[in-house]
């Protein structure tokens, strides 16, 4: 699945446009890589997100099409830091 679409799925971000603009100005990082917005992720990947001065770290679990808000977080997990 594309990064701008599974951050838009898992409601991380809430756009996939702002997803795609994060990911282009180079805010989104894989597994410390800056990724373009095609870039395909896979269970076990750690997404870096960074907002401002704040960055969000998270470890992809399972991969859908669509999701409920509900089950949004049951798709990604934040790490032990």
């Amino acid at each position: 699945m594309r990064i701008d679409k599974y951050l838009k799925v898992t409601r991380l971000i809430k756009r996939r446009t702002v997803a795609t603009q994060a990911c282009t100005n180079g805010r989104v990082f894989v597994n410390g890589t800056a990724v373009k917005p095609s870039f395909k992720v896979k269970p076990g990947d750690m997404i870096d997100i960074r907002f401002g001065e704040r960055t969000v770290r998270v470890e992809v679990l399972a991969l859908k099409d669509t999701t409920k808000k509900e089950e949004a977080e049951s798709l990604f997990r934040y790490p032990e830091a």
